[in-house]
Protein backbone atom coordinates (compact mmCIF):
# COMPACT_ATOMS: atom_id res chain seq x y z
CA UNK A 1 0.00 0.00 0.00
CA UNK A 2 0.96 3.32 -0.55
CA UNK A 3 2.02 5.88 2.75
CA UNK A 4 3.68 8.89 3.99
CA UNK A 5 6.75 7.76 5.58
CA UNK A 6 8.21 10.15 8.58
CA UNK A 7 11.48 8.75 9.44
CA UNK A 8 13.09 11.41 11.28
CA UNK A 9 11.95 15.08 12.76
CA UNK A 10 12.04 17.96 10.81
CA UNK A 11 9.84 20.17 8.65
CA UNK A 12 7.79 18.76 5.99
CA UNK A 13 10.49 18.05 3.30
CA UNK A 14 11.07 15.39 5.81
CA UNK A 15 8.00 13.55 4.24
CA UNK A 16 8.40 10.80 1.84
CA UNK A 17 5.53 8.84 -0.35
CA UNK A 18 6.35 5.10 -0.35
CA UNK A 19 5.47 1.51 -0.74
CA UNK A 20 4.69 0.03 2.51
CA UNK A 21 3.30 -3.54 3.78
CA UNK A 22 -0.37 -3.54 3.87
CA UNK A 23 -1.33 -4.20 7.96
CA UNK A 24 -3.00 -7.62 8.84
CA UNK A 25 -5.48 -7.03 11.68
CA UNK A 26 -5.01 -8.87 15.02
CA UNK A 27 -7.92 -10.72 16.62
CA UNK A 28 -9.16 -7.78 18.59
CA UNK A 29 -8.68 -5.14 15.69
CA UNK A 30 -10.30 -3.93 12.30
CA UNK A 31 -8.69 -3.16 8.97
CA UNK A 32 -9.80 0.23 7.77
CA UNK A 33 -9.26 0.99 4.01
CA UNK A 34 -9.03 5.22 4.92
CA UNK A 35 -10.89 7.28 2.71
CA UNK A 36 -10.29 10.83 4.26
CA UNK A 37 -7.56 12.31 6.93
CA UNK A 38 -7.25 15.73 7.05
CA UNK A 39 -3.49 17.76 7.69
CA UNK A 40 -3.85 19.25 11.08
CA UNK A 41 -2.03 22.10 12.83
CA UNK A 42 -1.69 19.37 15.26
CA UNK A 43 -0.28 17.14 12.86
CA UNK A 44 1.72 19.98 10.96
CA UNK A 45 3.32 20.69 14.92
CA UNK A 46 4.09 17.28 15.47
CA UNK A 47 6.49 17.14 12.39
CA UNK A 48 9.27 18.51 14.57
CA UNK A 49 8.83 16.19 17.32
CA UNK A 50 7.91 18.88 20.08
CA UNK A 51 9.49 18.14 23.69
CA UNK A 52 6.34 16.91 25.34
CA UNK A 53 5.21 15.03 22.52
CA UNK A 54 8.42 12.86 22.55
CA UNK A 55 7.74 12.25 26.53
CA UNK A 56 4.56 11.05 25.95
CA UNK A 57 5.42 8.31 23.28
CA UNK A 58 5.74 9.77 20.01
CA UNK A 59 9.64 8.56 20.36
CA UNK A 60 12.93 10.03 21.43
CA UNK A 61 14.97 10.62 18.60
CA UNK A 62 12.42 9.64 15.80
CA UNK A 63 8.92 8.86 15.05
CA UNK A 64 7.80 5.39 16.88
CA UNK A 65 5.49 5.06 13.77
CA UNK A 66 6.95 5.91 10.60
CA UNK A 67 3.65 7.09 9.29
CA UNK A 68 2.41 10.58 10.81
CA UNK A 69 -2.10 11.36 10.44
CA UNK A 70 -3.88 10.68 13.67
CA UNK A 71 -7.32 11.31 12.30
CA UNK A 72 -9.27 8.67 9.62
CA UNK A 73 -12.55 8.42 8.03
CA UNK A 74 -12.99 5.22 5.64
CA UNK A 75 -14.77 1.81 5.57
CA UNK A 76 -13.89 -1.43 7.78
CA UNK A 77 -12.67 -4.02 5.41
CA UNK A 78 -12.07 -6.50 7.31
CA UNK A 79 -12.42 -8.09 11.26
CA UNK A 80 -10.75 -9.57 14.10
CA UNK A 81 -12.49 -12.88 15.24
CA UNK A 82 -12.92 -10.91 18.70
CA UNK A 83 -14.21 -7.93 16.96
CA UNK A 84 -18.27 -7.02 18.11
CA UNK A 85 -18.83 -3.47 17.68
CA UNK A 86 -17.44 -3.22 13.91
CA UNK A 87 -18.08 -6.18 10.75
CA UNK A 88 -17.15 -5.60 6.88
CA UNK A 89 -18.45 -2.63 4.69
CA UNK A 90 -19.05 -0.36 8.21
CA UNK A 91 -18.43 3.39 7.74
CA UNK A 92 -16.30 4.49 10.32
CA UNK A 93 -14.07 7.65 11.66
CA UNK A 94 -11.59 7.97 14.35
CA UNK A 95 -8.63 9.01 15.99
CA UNK A 96 -5.21 7.54 16.90
CA UNK A 97 -4.06 10.29 19.06
CA UNK A 98 -0.38 9.77 19.45
CA UNK A 99 -0.46 6.48 17.82
CA UNK A 100 -0.53 7.95 14.32
CA UNK A 101 -0.76 6.19 10.68
CA UNK A 102 -3.55 7.60 9.24
CA UNK A 103 -1.48 9.06 6.05
CA UNK A 104 -1.89 5.74 4.40
CA UNK A 105 -4.44 3.49 2.60
CA UNK A 106 -5.21 1.45 5.26
CA UNK A 107 -4.88 0.96 8.91
CA UNK A 108 -5.05 -1.68 11.97
CA UNK A 109 -6.83 -0.35 15.10
CA UNK A 110 -8.13 -2.14 18.23
CA UNK A 111 -12.24 -2.44 18.22
CA UNK A 112 -11.97 -0.05 21.70
CA UNK A 113 -10.25 2.35 20.42
CA UNK A 114 -11.15 6.08 19.86
CA UNK A 115 -13.68 4.77 16.38
CA UNK A 116 -17.03 5.22 15.78
CA UNK A 117 -19.99 4.34 13.38
CA UNK A 118 -19.95 7.55 10.65
CA UNK A 119 -23.15 8.74 10.63
CA UNK A 120 -24.97 7.96 7.30
CA UNK A 121 -25.72 12.30 6.86
CA UNK A 122 -22.03 13.12 6.81
CA UNK A 123 -19.47 12.40 3.55
CA UNK A 124 -16.08 10.99 4.65
CA UNK A 125 -14.84 14.34 4.45
CA UNK A 126 -16.95 15.66 6.92
CA UNK A 127 -16.34 13.46 9.35
CA UNK A 128 -12.76 13.27 9.17
CA UNK A 129 -12.77 16.98 9.59
CA UNK A 130 -14.64 17.18 12.45
CA UNK A 131 -12.93 14.69 15.00
CA UNK A 132 -9.45 16.68 16.00
CA UNK A 133 -11.23 19.90 16.87
CA UNK A 134 -14.41 18.13 18.67
CA UNK A 135 -12.49 15.87 20.57
CA UNK A 136 -10.05 18.41 21.86
CA UNK A 137 -13.09 21.10 22.75
CA UNK A 138 -15.42 18.49 24.14
CA UNK A 139 -12.98 17.82 27.09
CA UNK A 140 -12.27 21.66 27.93
CA UNK A 141 -15.80 23.01 28.01
CA UNK A 142 -17.38 20.10 29.64
CA UNK A 143 -14.19 18.35 32.15
CA UNK A 144 -12.38 21.22 32.43
CA UNK A 145 -14.63 24.47 32.49
CA UNK A 146 -17.71 22.79 33.45
CA UNK A 147 -19.75 24.69 31.06
CA UNK A 148 -23.41 25.30 32.09
CA UNK A 149 -26.58 26.01 30.43
CA UNK A 150 -27.28 29.66 30.45
CA UNK A 151 -23.45 31.14 30.95
CA UNK A 152 -21.51 33.23 28.31
CA UNK A 153 -19.20 31.75 26.77
CA UNK A 154 -16.40 33.28 24.35
CA UNK A 155 -14.86 31.36 22.05
CA UNK A 156 -11.28 32.86 20.40
CA UNK A 157 -10.78 31.62 16.89
CA UNK A 158 -14.23 30.65 16.37
CA UNK A 159 -13.69 29.74 12.83
CA UNK A 160 -10.83 27.00 13.45
CA UNK A 161 -11.22 23.17 13.61
CA UNK A 162 -11.30 23.72 17.13
CA UNK A 163 -13.00 26.86 17.75
CA UNK A 164 -16.02 25.82 15.45
CA UNK A 165 -16.60 22.67 17.01
CA UNK A 166 -16.16 24.44 20.40
CA UNK A 167 -18.83 26.73 19.34
CA UNK A 168 -21.36 24.05 18.43
CA UNK A 169 -20.69 22.26 21.34
CA UNK A 170 -20.98 25.22 24.05
CA UNK A 171 -24.60 26.30 21.82
CA UNK A 172 -25.87 22.26 22.38
CA UNK A 173 -24.72 22.20 26.08
CA UNK A 174 -27.05 25.57 26.58
CA UNK A 175 -24.81 28.98 26.13
CA UNK A 176 -24.73 31.84 25.41
CA UNK A 177 -21.59 31.90 22.90
CA UNK A 178 -19.91 34.59 21.41
CA UNK A 179 -16.88 33.91 18.90
CA UNK A 180 -14.16 35.98 18.15
CA UNK A 181 -12.55 35.71 14.37
CA UNK A 182 -11.53 37.79 11.50
CA UNK A 183 -14.12 40.07 9.14
CA UNK A 184 -13.92 36.78 6.21
CA UNK A 185 -15.05 33.98 8.93
CA UNK A 186 -18.11 36.35 10.32
CA UNK A 187 -21.22 34.74 8.86
CA UNK A 188 -19.70 31.27 8.82
CA UNK A 189 -19.38 31.32 12.74
CA UNK A 190 -22.99 32.80 12.83
CA UNK A 191 -24.18 30.06 11.05
CA UNK A 192 -22.60 27.80 13.52
CA UNK A 193 -25.06 29.02 16.17
CA UNK A 194 -23.17 31.72 17.66
CA UNK A 195 -25.20 34.40 19.56
CA UNK A 196 -22.66 37.24 18.71
CA UNK A 197 -19.74 37.31 16.59
CA UNK A 198 -16.69 39.96 17.12
CA UNK A 199 -14.63 40.83 14.37
CA UNK A 200 -11.35 41.05 16.07
CA UNK A 201 -9.79 42.88 13.56
CA UNK A 202 -11.53 45.93 14.43
CA UNK A 203 -12.81 45.38 18.05
CA UNK A 204 -10.98 43.95 21.44
CA UNK A 205 -12.99 41.71 23.01
CA UNK A 206 -10.58 42.07 26.30
CA UNK A 207 -11.97 45.90 26.17
CA UNK A 208 -15.72 45.90 25.47
CA UNK A 209 -16.61 46.05 29.39
CA UNK A 210 -18.40 42.61 28.87
CA UNK A 211 -17.46 39.50 31.15
CA UNK A 212 -18.38 35.87 30.37
CA UNK A 213 -18.66 33.00 32.23
CA UNK A 214 -15.62 30.85 30.03
CA UNK A 215 -13.29 32.35 28.26
CA UNK A 216 -11.98 29.53 25.67
CA UNK A 217 -8.90 30.52 23.74
CA UNK A 218 -8.75 28.10 20.95
CA UNK A 219 -5.89 29.35 19.23
CA UNK A 220 -3.58 30.55 22.29
CA UNK A 221 -3.24 33.99 21.14
CA UNK A 222 -4.60 35.57 24.48
CA UNK A 223 -2.95 35.52 27.89
CA UNK A 224 -4.61 35.05 31.29
CA UNK A 225 -3.82 38.42 32.72
CA UNK A 226 -5.09 39.91 29.62
CA UNK A 227 -8.41 38.32 29.58
CA UNK A 228 -9.14 38.09 33.67
CA UNK A 229 -10.79 41.40 33.68
CA UNK A 230 -13.60 39.86 31.16
CA UNK A 231 -14.28 36.53 33.10
CA UNK A 232 -16.87 36.79 36.47
CA UNK A 233 -15.50 35.94 39.15
CA UNK A 234 -14.51 32.97 39.86
CA UNK A 235 -14.64 31.21 36.46
CA UNK A 236 -12.70 29.83 33.63
CA UNK A 237 -10.47 30.59 31.20
CA UNK A 238 -9.35 27.81 28.54
CA UNK A 239 -6.47 28.18 26.55
CA UNK A 240 -4.43 25.67 23.56
CA UNK A 241 -0.91 26.58 22.76
CA UNK A 242 0.49 25.00 19.77
CA UNK A 243 2.25 21.75 22.09
CA UNK A 244 0.66 22.07 25.24
CA UNK A 245 -3.45 22.30 26.35
CA UNK A 246 -4.12 24.23 29.82
CA UNK A 247 -6.55 25.90 31.69
CA UNK A 248 -6.75 27.98 34.41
Amino acid sequence: MKAIVQTKYGSPDVLQLEEVEKPTPKEDEVLIRIVATPATTADNAMLSGPYLGRLFGMGLTRPNNPIPGTVLAGVVEEAGKEVTLFKEGDQVFGSTDLGFGCYAEYICLPEEDALVNKPANMTYEEAAAIVDGAITALPFLKEAGKIQSGQRVLINGASGSVGSAAVQLAKYFGADVTGVCSTSNLEFVKSLGADKVIDYTKEDFTKSGQTYDIIFDAVGKSSFSRCKDSLTRYCQMLWIDVDLAASS
